[in-house]
């Protein structure tokens, strides 16, 4: 369990009052301190599984990284890369690459590339659950097109995994339309810290329920593409040999 230092910005979830979804309290992180100690420490004697996402500014490796969302079971740290700046996000590179941090993310690939070029982090140990939902699909026969993917708000609603409407995404792309700097806006309003909250809180139940589900050979291949997508797009003079050995075959 996270440890969790006080913090003047620190809320409850906005979206609480709705009796249909879980409350997590929310904490803006402008500064390492407060952070978990075993999420900035990584070690295998405190193995740690977090939902994680980022938002931006046309997010890739030239576009502005505003936010990331790190989701323990007990609260969700919004880490602001705006006041923070470069030191904060860097605080958070051993954890990010550690082994001994599983990150549940859907669609890491725009998110590993903004850290990977930006910040020079290697996003490590991922769980795609977008990938995950495929072979579970695949593991039960089900057939679809080789280049369709689901979507987070399609992933929510799905009863088998989450079974949450999530209207509030199709606003924030209403805004986000409106003035594409939405994420840089300071202070954080009601709603971008809601939108950001949303778009991880519901990651680790999801993660143990598709984990449920995947067998031994498909928790292999869910492990080689999440690691292929963290790398994708981050192509380099080097061939990606300053990258983690993607995973072996079982038994091997």
């Amino acid at each position: 369990m996270a440890s969790h230092p006080p913090n003047s910005a620190d809320g409850e979830d906005p979206a609480g009052n709705n009796a249909e979804l879980p409350s997590l309290p929310f904490h803006v992180v402008t500064k390492p301190s407060q952070l978990p100690v075993e999420f900035l420490e990584p070690s295998a004697a405190k193995k740690l599984v977090i939902g994680f996402d980022c938002e931006g500014v046309d997010l890739c490796r030239h576009g502005a990284l505003c936010i990331m969302q790190i989701a323990f079971p007990d609260a969700v740290y919004l880490v602001d890369a705006i006041e923070g700046g470069k030191e904060l996000v860097e605080a958070c590179k051993p954890a990010l690459e550690s082994n001994h941090v599983t990150k549940v993310i859907h669609d890491c690939k725009r998110d590993s590339e903004a850290l990977y070029f930006q910040f020079g982090i290697k996003l490590h140990n991922v769980m795609d659950t977008q990938i995950a939902y495929s072979l579970i699909e695949e593991q039960e026969g089900k057939k679809r097109a080789y280049d369709v993917y689901i979507s987070f708000v399609s992933l929510l609603a799905d009863p088998r995994y989450c079974g949450m409407p999530y209207p509030e995404k199709e606003e924030v792309r209403t805004l986000l339309r409106q003035d594409p700097n939405f994420w840089k806006n300071r202070p954080l309003s009601e709603m971008m810290i809601r939108a950001a909250t949303d778009d991880v809180r519901f990651l680790l139940n999801i993660h143990e329920k598709m984990m449920e589900k995947l067998s031994k050979v498909s928790s292999w291949r869910l492990a080689v593409r999440s690691e292929l997508y963290c790398r994708c797009f981050c192509i380099n003079d080097n061939q990606q040999a300053d990258w983690p050995p993607l995973p072996t075959v079982p038994g091997q």
